[in-house]
């Protein structure tokens, strides 16, 4: 068996980056062609110099909130708020929704999903049978799954959620080759067969997702014989990022362009350091440039030791959307950014939120990239005043001062 779904997991980094911006000034132009909601939001930009990470990182990121609010304030024309560019019938069997509520349309494409690439990096082949237990109602990740498996060639059990004992008994008749789904509904399974001391021998793998699937619950499932891989997806992109065998971080799919960017901007971090997670797919149904997917991670260095050449990250890391109530008024990252921003010094800023209940306290603890020039932190408590209307005291730290978690904006109180 190939260790690699296609060969496209062992192009050249160059080779990956010339083909995918290649690609994406047509998939820009057909988007804003189709989806009147892009057209808008890119209303000036010419895709044909849309040809490298710098100038796609001019165009504007488009969050998760965003979305929501823009889907809801376009219904009454279109049911997609102008995202989508197909419309109901014939090229659109299925429609999802999110919550928010967020619509997702699927397209007829195969593998819409691109989902066949991380069941492959599981383990999976063509002629097995998958016992799918990610939902069928209305969210779109039993669907992405079976797309993805029907693609490979496999069978597919269409699980669902709950009915523990009847889903065990399911894989104790049909004995399935694994698992996918949640990896906490994958351990209930595991601990009610043992309960009822039911053998399920042929369950030797899993694709699992949506949840935390942190080492020991992964070394858990595997002492019952159960090995267990974990994907990054979203019911707006599809496939992110899977897991290999080596796991060694999550590498990156090959249909879309992923930007570790700071949060509350749309500025790329240097690699390495955490950031919200934006993604470009290049999707041609349900085009998203520059989707902030409000989840952070980072770039890890080097290749999968698998051979699959595309960049890696480290998996999820928390949320990027740290928005803050202080004093009756919402702090938002953006706005420690547009601080920082002001001042050439300051390479990176972290307002911290501390004290007790009703007693609020800012400090804004900034690294600076040269000594502190006399009356800066008067200037910079004055741009964080005028930006958020609250005061706040300014703390300068040494380079590498400020923990790389991706936090801008630190809640700290007590709220005892």
């Amino acid at each position: 068996m190939s260790e690699f779904f296609d060969l496209l997991e062992v192009r050249s980094a160059q080779e990956r980056e010339r083909d995918l911006f290649a690609a994406l000034p047509q998939r820009i132009a057909e988007a804003k062609a189709a989806a009147p909601a892009v057209a808008r939001m890119l209303d000036g930009c010419d895709p044909a110099e849309v040809t490298t990470r710098e100038a796609l990182s001019r165009l504007p990121v488009v969050r998760k909130s965003e979305l929501a609010a823009l889907q809801k304030a376009n219904r009454e024309r279109d049911a997609f708020g102008g995202f989508s560019a197909i419309g109901f019938g014939e090229r659109m069997p299925r429609v999802f929704a999110s919550p928010g509520p967020i619509y997702e349309p699927e397209g007829r494409r195969r593998d819409p999903w691109r989902t066949a690439r991380a069941l492959h990096a599981a383990g999976f082949r063509a002629g097995e049978l998958i016992h799918n237990c990610f939902s069928y109602h209305m969210t779109p990740a039993g669907a992405m799954m079976e797309s993805g498996a029907l693609a490979m060639g496999c069978t597919v059990f269409a699980g669902g959620t709950g009915q523990t004992e009847q889903q065990i008994d399911a894989i104790a008749d049909l004995r399935p080759a694994g698992y996918v789904g949640t990896p906490g509904f994958l351990k209930i399974i595991l601990e009610k067969a043992a309960e009822k001391h039911v053998a399920l021998p042929s369950l030797a793998k899993a694709l699992v997702s949506g949840e935390a699937f942190p080492p020991s619950l992964r070394d858990w499932i595997a002492e019952r014989g159960v090995v267990g891989t974990q994907c990054y997806a979203t019911a707006d992109l599809g496939l992110i990022a899977y897991e290999t065998r080596a796991r060694e971080g999550l590498v990156l799919d090959e249909g879309v362009i992923v930007e570790i960017v700071r949060p509350g901007t749309g500025e790329p971090v240097a690699d390495g350091e955490v950031g919200e997670v934006v993604v470009t797919t290049l999707n041609p149904d349900y085009p998203l440039i520059r989707f902030g997917t409000g989840d952070l991670s980072a770039v890890l260095p080097g290749a999968c030791p698998t051979g699959r050449t595309n960049t890696r990250i480290r998996g999820w890391l928390g949320r990027a959307d740290q928005t803050t109530k202080v004093r009756g008024m919402f702090v938002h990252p953006a706005q420690v950014a547009e601080v920082a921003r002001r001042f050439p010094e300051i390479s990176r800023a972290r307002l911290v939120v501390s004290g007790a209940t009703g007693e609020d306290r800012l400090t804004l603890r900034i690294e600076l990239t040269t000594p502190a020039a006399e009356g800066l932190a008067a200037r910079v408590s004055d741009a964080v005043r005028e930006v958020t209307k609250l005061r706040s005291d300014i703390e300068p730290v040494a380079p590498g001062g400020l923990p790389n978690d991706g936090k801008v904006i630190e809640d700290a109180r007590s709220y005892e």
